[in-house]
C-alpha cells in the first residue's frame, strides 16, 4: 500500500487549489491553459505530457512565496481544458490562436503550459493584435531561428523565427545556434544574450531590459536551464542557467515592464524522476508571484 498524502486529495488544477473563491473560472485573474502538443519534436519525445506532469507537481508546492511576501493564487488561478493536439502543424497553429483570441476577450492573464515550442507563435501573433508596444523575452537554450525546419515554418526550431515576424525579442541563455541562424541575425529585430556570458553573474540584467518594450511577453523553454537541473526535455544542451540566473532575470523584467502573458514550454517528463517536474511549476509560480507581486503581497496571506 502506497503513502497516502495530502495531495492525493487535491484537485488536479494548477497549484492544488481546491477553493473555489480563488479557483474558479469568474473570479480568477490568471487562467491555466495546458496545450499537449508534441507534433514538429526533432530528438527526444515526451513534451506532450508536460502539462500534466506541471500540474501534478504543483499541487505539492507552498503557495505562499517568501521572497514576495504574498500568495499569488489568492487572485485567482483557473486551470482550463486542454487544448487538444491536431495535425497538421498549420492546423493546429491556427486551433491555438483561435483559442488564444478568445482568452483574451475575457481580460485575463494566459499562462499556456506546452507541450513542444512552437505553439508559442500563434499566441504571440494573438498578443500582437492586442498589446501596442509589444515584446518578447525568452530563456532557451536555442535561438530557435530558422525560417523552418523538417519542412514547416512551425515547427519547435523555427518558433523565434515566427515571434520576431510580430515584434521585437530578447533571446536569454542560448547556447546553440546553425550557421544559418548567425548569418540571418544582424537582419532581425532581436538580441541574444549568450549563457556563457551571463551565466553566475547579474550586471546584464538593466542592458537586456532595455530592449524590451512597456509590455513583454515572457516564453520559457525549460531547456534554458541547464540539464543537471532539467534533464527532462527534448534537447538538453550543457551549460545552461542556473536556477537563480534564470529568476534573477524574470524577477528583474517583472519589476519594470508590465509582462502581459507567459508560457512554459518543453518539458518531457520522466517517471520515478519529479523534480525537475516540480522544479518548473515552482518556477512557474515564482514568475507569477513576481508578476503579481504588488496585489499579492496586499491581499496578504492565509493558512490553507
Amino acid at each position: 500500500m502506497g503513502l497516502i498524502t495530502e495531495a492525493m486529495f487535491q484537485p488536479l488544477n494548477f497549484g492544488g487549489i481546491s477553493e473555489p473563491e480563488y479557483s474558479a473560472f469568474d473570479v480568477a485573474r490568471i487562467l491555466v491553459l495546458p496545450v499537449s502538443y508534441e507534433g514538429t519534436v526533432s530528438y527526444g519525445r515526451g513534451t506532450a505530457d508536460g502539462p500534466r506532469a506541471i500540474i501534478e507537481a504543483s499541487r505539492n508546492m507552498e503557495l505562499y512565496d517568501e521572497e514576495t511576501g504574498g500568495a499569488v493564487y489568492r487572485l485567482g488561478i483557473h486551470t482550463l481544458p486542454e487544448v487538444a493536439p491536431v495535425d497538421p502543424p498549420e492546423a493546429m497553429m491556427e486551433r491555438v490562436e483561435r483559442r488564444a483570441e478568445e482568452l483574451l476577450d475575457t481580460g485575463k492573464f494566459i499562462l499556456m503550459l506546452g507541450g513542444e515550442h512552437s505553439i508559442t507563435g500563434p499566441v504571440i501573433r494573438a498578443f500582437g493584435r492586442r498589446f501596442d508596444n509589444l515584446s518578447v523575452l525568452q530563456i532557451d537554450a536555442h535561438a530557435d531561428l530558422r525560417e523552418s525546419y523538417d519542412g514547416t515554418p512551425h515547427s519547435h526550431a523555427s518558433i523565434m523565427a515566427r515571434v520576431v515576424e510580430v515584434c521585437p525579442a530578447v533571446q536569454v541563455g542560448i547556447r546553440s545556434i546553425s550557421e544559418s541562424e548567425i548569418l540571418r541575425l544582424p537582419h532581425l529585430p532581436t538580441k541574444i544574450y549568450w549563457a556563457k556570458d551571463i551565466v553566475g553573474r547579474s550586471d546584464w540584467h538593466e542592458e537586456a531590459i532595455s530592449h524590451l518594450t512597456e509590455n513583454v511577453y515572457l516564453t520559457i523553454d525549460i531547456d534554458g536551464l541547464d540539464p543537471s537541473l532539467v534533464p527532462s526535455t527534448g534537447t538538453p544542451e550543457p551549460g545552461g542557467l542556473g536556477w537563480y540566473d534564470a529568476i534573477g532575470i524574470i524577477r528583474a523584467a517583472a519589476r519594470t515592464r508590465r509582462i502581459v502573458g507567459m508560457d512554459v514550454t518543453e518539458l518531457a517528463p520522466v517517471p520515478g524522476n519529479n523534480s525537475p517536474d516540480f522544479l518548473t511549476a515552482r518556477l512557474i509560480y515564482k514568475s507569477l508571484s513576481y508578476i503579481f507581486e504588488e496585489e499579492a503581497r496586499n491581499l496578504g496571506s492565509l493558512d490553507r
